[in-house]
């Protein structure tokens, strides 16, 4: 029999966030902090009209783009928001989550050899979507004495003539990085320069701390570069509802949608009803979720100072991104330890990047009870280690 498969996807190798929480799932009393989810429920309001939608019988397919009450309100949202105008006809599009957004962004742009700059450490999905629309991955490695911010330097050092997109994943996930408007401003001017395209990754956008969050699509000439991406995941507590969405330049977003025509269809409509409510009503239980995730993440701080574990400060997000660089081993080591010896899970920093080794992610997207808790397991195996040197 021939090889039943494409080499392309047997080349890729699977996600490196989930292999530990297959084992914690069976392990008794394990305490995760590794998956990026919200604790909190979705706010009732939002469920209720998913609720009310399938009351009324509304399980039908909508528009390949999505409802247009819904693009109407994200619209709106990124018009308050950002200061930034889309056709909700023309230049939105509601995607089944983020990702989603992402992979079809990458295959409605890029040609066979087309360079796509990524920032590493960041999140899993942007290599093997670039090698599955026929693209080639070419990393940025932030650094911590950046503050793991994508510099000016570090862009100009990788582009080339085959360069088409830059790939913007702020608020970052892992290290909670975020890139503020005098960031933004110089790495815009680049863009332009160098005549690229932008796919902005914002679904944290509305969890930072100290500063707003702003869009690179906000700044002069780069609504028309930008393929911006968003979604209510995050900010909503509505992972499992899988609703994301695309604002994009209109010649763009044509040819993203044919993609989703085909794939897809559309995005699930009960979820697209409740994420209408989320839009208009939600901005209070933003703001409390929002308010509770700081105040873990200043907690997990002041505890990662007095174990004497360094870690920069993140102001985006829910994670951390502790170095763990001192102890000798490699992030797969460490977090093995960790979740067999004491029964905490944790990710290797590498599963964002070759340049994540020495880091590990911790999510504070736990109660303060679940945190606690597994700071104190941390510690103990901190010492642990720190005897044995």
């Amino acid at each position: 029999m021939r090889n039943p498969l494409s080499e392309r996807i047997v080349e890729i190798p699977p996600s490196g966030i989930r292999k530990f929480f297959d084992v914690v799932s069976e392990m008794k009393d394990a305490i995760s902090l590794g998956v990026g989810e919200p604790d909190f429920e979705t706010p009732w309001h939002i469920r209720e009209e998913g609720i009310y939608s399938l009351e009324k019988g509304k399980t039908f397919y909508t528009s390949n783009a999505g409802l247009k009450e819904l693009k109407q309100e994200i619209a709106a949202y990124l018009s308050r928001r950002f200061d930034v105008t889309y056709d909700p006809d023309q230049e939105l599009m509601v995607t089944v989550g983020g990702s989603e957004a992402i992979d079809i962004a990458l295959r409605a742009m890029l040609d066979p050899g087309d360079e796509v700059l990524i920032p590493q450490p960041s999140y899993v999905s942007y290599v093997p979507c670039t090698i599955l629309a026929n693209g080639k991955p070419v990393i940025i490695e932030l650094e911590a004495k950046d503050q793991f911010r994508l510099t000016k330097e570090k862009l100009l050092e990788k582009i080339t003539p085959k360069t088409k997109v830059l790939v913007l994943p702020f608020p970052n996930n892992p290290t909670g990085a975020i890139m503020e408007a005098k960031d933004l401003e110089e790495i815009a001017k680049i863009v332009a320069e160098r005549d690229l395209f932008v796919i902005s990754d914002e679904i944290y956008g509305e969890l930072t701390y100290g500063t707003d969050h702003t869009t690179i699509a906000a700044f002069p000439g780069m609504k028309e570069r930008t393929v911006l991406i968003n979604g209510f995941s995050k900010s909503y507590a509505m992972t499992g509802w899988r609703l994301g969405y695309a604002a994009a330049p209109a010649q763009i977003l044509a040819q993203m949608l044919k993609i989703h025509q085909f794939a897809i269809m559309c995005a699930p409509t009960t979820s697209q009803y409740a994420a209408v409510s989320a839009l208009r009503n939600g901005d209070g239980d933003v703001k409390m979720m929002r308010e509770s995730y700081d105040q873990r993440r200043r907690y997990l701080m002041n505890a990662f100072k007095e174990m004497g574990l360094e870690c920069f400060e993140p102001h985006g997000a829910f994670y951390t991104f502790p170095s763990i660089k001192r102890f000798g081993m490699t992030s797969d080591e460490f977090a093995t330890r960790l979740l067999y010896e004491e029964k905490v899970a944790v990710v290797p920093g590498t599963a964002f990047g070759y340049c994540g080794e020495g880091y590990v992610r911790i999510s504070y997207a736990y109660s303060l009870k679940n945190l606690k808790e597994a700071l104190g397991r941390i510690q103990r195996f901190i010492e642990k280690l720190d005897r044995k040197e």
